[in-house]
């Protein structure tokens, strides 16, 4: 049982005086006259607030929940954080099938919505080849799409911003979004432009909605964001055309971090797409060649400037630790080369992902106070939103910011989020509901990740109770992982 704290149900925006009682995995009584309930154990949550546990919808936690030694999915338990969605940007483990039983075997910290990666299946059908795909070959993804919906996927997710990706046509992405449909799945997109890269942010909001309208499925828009100086300031634009769909009768949401910064890997933020079909080797066969060599510079040059310069792209994680901490501006000073060339220099030393200063706060703000934008994370390692996006929320915007209020914030991380995803009987305190409750202190949730440390736990969740059971006790991890794979 829990008492006195100041409880945010996820339905009202107010805060209301209740006690919520637990038993099994859900909740079992919501009220003020708790005489009769005997709780083997009562939590005094005195001074601070009580909320439904948080959703992320968009994260990079596959690796981490398949890994026995990371399932217990730490750096989002400690932000709130009791169910994340898998399989975004077009990119999930495969087959779902073989996942989730690794999950129900080893045991998972948080719950787990998955998604199936258009990415993934094109690769299954046609590798990395920037080709179309063929009438053949669509029905094959078809046919993979269905699988990995009946064998527990909520939706599809797309990277068309990715390559492979990328390579697909709206057509393609339209046929296999009508498989989703059939089976009241949700379309989840990456999308194919966030800038001025190749379409344009504006006319890929407009592709994401027409694939919405062709297949007659629920659209969520990943991170929304303005993404470089060329797009700065089109969040009102964006906001109209998205209401306007949703008159004409279109389920159009989004999800978006708490940050300015952007996150993702060099060969993403600089590479152009077609010189990377057929992967790496491809590309570095494709950089060696003299006549292909100048084009390649001259796209990636213009890249790095869409992502605002040299010194606006920070290195956070890589193969090669001493690049670690520097901007490309620095690196390329450390390797005596153009910007641009130090690009395909540090790609030969391996993996590099880099944190992109390139985001507007006014377009940040604006977004955030939209009623059908929800909070996310896309928490990948490297960018601290993996550790601290929702408390970062809390004590930035809503503490001290004052840009949403807190019933607003409780209610885009928690009930919003499980109605976009279509998550039954979570995200409320509600009799009947399953019991994913946290309790954290309103002066002291915080992020602690930084861009010079990205690897912190946030602070201040004092508990978190899910499917019933305690994962934090008093601050700290009870070291029991009670997360279940989530079915509609």
């Amino acid at each position: 049982m829990i008492i006195n704290g100041k409880v945010y149900d996820g339905i009202s925006t107010n805060a209301i005086e209740t006690t919520i009682a637990i038993k099994d995995d859900k909740i079992i009584y919501v009220g003020t006259d708790y005489s009769s309930i005997n709780a083997k154990k009562t939590i005094n949550a005195n001074g601070s607030i009580v909320s439904p546990g948080f959703i992320d919808p968009h994260t990079h936690a596959d690796s981490d929940l398949s890994n026995p030694k990371l399932s217990h999915n730490l750096p989002f338990l400690m932000q709130g954080v009791t169910t994340v969605v898998t399989g975004n940007d077009g990119n999930s483990l495969y087959p779902t099938s073989k996942y989730i039983k690794s999950y129900k075997s080893h045991g998972i910290g948080t719950n787990i919505v998955p998604l199936v990666g258009h990415g993934t299946i094109r690769k299954q059908v046609m590798g990395t080849s920037d080709k179309k795909a063929t009438l053949d070959e669509i029905t094959k993804m078809q046919s993979l799409i269905q699988q990995e919906m009946d064998a527990g996927a909520f939706g599809m997710s797309t990277g068309l911003f990715y390559s492979p990706g990328s390579y697909s046509n709206t057509e393609e992405v339209i046929a296999l979004a009508k498989i989703v449909s059939k089976s009241n799945g949700i379309y989840d997109t990456h999308l194919r432009d966030e800038s001025s890269y190749t379409v344009g942010l504006i006319p890929a909001i407009e592709e994401a909605i027409e694939i919405g309208r062709q297949a007659k499925l629920p659209i969520h828009l990943s991170h929304i964001k303005c993404l470089g100086v060329d797009v700065w300031h089109q969040s009102d634009s964006i906001i109209g055309i998205v209401e306007n769909a949703q008159k004409e009768g279109i389920e159009v949401t989004a999800n978006q971090y708490p940050y300015n910064a952007s996150s993702t890997s060099l060969k993403a933020a600089t590479v152009p797409r077609w010189a990377e079909s057929g992967g790496l080797d491809s590309l570095f066969i494709r950089y060696k060649n003299t006549a292909s060599k100048a084009k390649i510079l001259k796209e990636t040059k213009r890249n790095i400037t869409r992502r605002g310069g040299p010194e606006k792209l920070l290195i956070s994680k890589a193969d090669d630790s001493t690049l670690v901490g520097l901007n490309l501006l620095e690196i390329s000073k450390k390797y005596n080369l153009s910007a641009e060339e130090s690009v395909y220099k540090a790609l030969s030393t391996g993996f590099v992902k880099v944190v992109s200063f390139n985001m507007h706060d006014d377009d940040l703000a604006n977004f955030m106070k939209q009623s059908w934008v929800v909070t996310g994370s896309d928490g990948g390692s490297g960018h601290p939103r993996k550790y601290g996006s929702f408390p970062k929320k809390y004590a930035h915007y809503v503490k001290k910011e004052n840009v949403i209020d807190l019933g607003e914030f409780v209610n885009n991380s928690t009930s919003k989020t499980a109605e976009i995803l279509q998550i039954s009987k979570r995200g409320k305190l509600e009799v009947g509901y399953f019991a994913d409750i946290i309790i954290f202190n309103p002066e002291e949730f915080k992020d602690i990740a930084n861009y010079n440390d990205a690897f912190q736990l946030a602070e201040g969740l004092e508990y978190s109770i899910i499917n019933g059971e305690l994962s934090i006790e008093n601050g700290e991890f009870s070291n029991r992982l009670n997360g279940k794979v989530l079915v509609k």
